[in-house]
């Protein structure tokens, strides 16, 4: 069994794949080619929003985001430290101090209510990451931002395709910034990214910013990034781009029914907090894309280590929470972070992709319950 089985999807558009590549090796123009303006058009299209700029990774898209906001040393950014590195990482590198404050214990996402005290006079945005798949707060988050006259920049490396409150992710703030990392829901065969915009001058910078400053050629106004979107990856986005619509909507019911499957079995919604296995809860308005089916176990390694001996993956994402990484031990901790620190024991994602089968399902589901020690059916 495969944690993500892209082996299935390349399948249904084995065809247009090729042909799409072969396209690109007869023009030649493998630097921002015409697949690049085309695949922008329609991720915008798709999104929402007035521009999309193709940059070569969810990584770069962050940084150039805040670049474009002129965001640099001495500043401040508040995220969650609970999120893979990149979030944290791409603050740091740019010499501002990312402020972590603490999650949702029901969602896993910033919790709004921790981040009006953290704002200072040296505060220059707000960056929530939409984790596992679903949106972050953003009305509450946008209505602090607002008060205090503040971006915001979505971290939507694993949301591309979720809704909140009828809006697609990445449509919701002042950037949204995502992935297309392989594995992500929509994902191409390498490194990829994009920054989604409705500010005209924030566009302009950011497609600056992802070739060298540069506005025309040789004639540079700014400090910029080689950070441009392959037309190669472009070109395979685009192959993959018809299957997205029905590939969201098969992990919503798969996600649905890992749920169901398992509260059969006796476990319950994190939203209770109190379980030997929690499943996810999607708050109401949301649409998770569910990047990641994520629960919560008592002794997660050996229910792990079960999982694997039957032939099942796992994975956690993520033990580690950023302000307990080495590389930001430095810095002076200002809040506390008790639920990312807790949450962080006990996450464990299993098996999840839009071709997973009923019965690979059922059989993780028994293999989870026989492991934690939930009732039989």
């Amino acid at each position: 069994m495969q944690f993500i089985d892209l082996k299935s999807q390349y399948r249904l558009i084995e065809d247009d794949v090729k042909a799409r590549i072969h396209a690109v090796l007869e023009h030649g123009q493998y630097i921002m080619g015409p697949e690049v303006e085309a695949l922008e058009i329609a991720l915008a299209d798709f999104v929402g929003t007035r521009h999309c700029i193709g940059l070569s990774s969810g990584t770069d898209a962050l940084l150039a985001a805040m670049m474009a906001l002129e965001i640099g040393r001495g500043d401040e950014v508040i995220t969650t430290p609970f999120t893979f590195i990149a979030t944290g990482e791409m603050i740091a590198l740019l010499g501002v101090r990312p402020i972590f404050v603490d999650i949702d214990p029901v969602t896993y996402n910033i919790d709004p209510a921790h981040i009006e005290e953290a704002i200072t006079g040296r505060t220059r945005a707000i960056m929530p990451v939409s984790l596992y798949g679903q949106c972050a707060n953003m009305d509450a988050i946008r209505e602090i931002a607002d008060r205090h006259r503040l971006p915001v920049i979505e971290d939507a490396a694993q949301s591309f395709g979720a809704t909140y409150k009828g809006r697609r992710s990445c449509a919701l703030s002042t950037i949204g910034c995502t992935s297309f990392f392989p594995s992500k829901p929509l994902g191409a065969y390498g490194d990829a990214g994009a920054c989604f915009t409705d500010d005209d001058e924030v566009a302009k910078r950011l497609r600056e910013i992802r070739n060298h400053g540069q506005d025309r050629r040789y004639h540079h106004p700014r400090l910029g990034l080689n950070a441009r979107i392959d037309t190669l990856q472009a070109a395979v986005l685009l192959a993959k781009l018809p299957l997205f619509p029905n590939e969201v909507a098969a992990r919503i019911r798969i996600g649905a029914r890992y749920s169901d499957l398992l509260q059969d079995r006796g476990a319950v919604s994190s939203a209770s907090g109190d379980g030997a296995v929690l499943t996810p809860f999607v708050a109401p308005g949301n649409e998770s894309v569910f990047a990641q089916y994520t629960i919560q176990v008592d002794d997660r390694d050996r229910v792990s280590a079960a999982l694997a001996a039957d032939g099942i993956p796992t994975a956690v994402h993520y033990p580690v929470p950023l302000n307990d990484q080495p590389v930001f031990q430095p810095s002076l901790e200002r809040f506390g972070t008790p639920v990312s620190a807790r949450v962080a024991q006990r996450v464990m994602s299993l098996p999840m992709h839009p071709y997973l089968s009923d019965e690979d399902q059922v059989r993780i589901v028994d293999a989870v319950a026989e492991a934690a020690g939930l009732g039989t059916r």
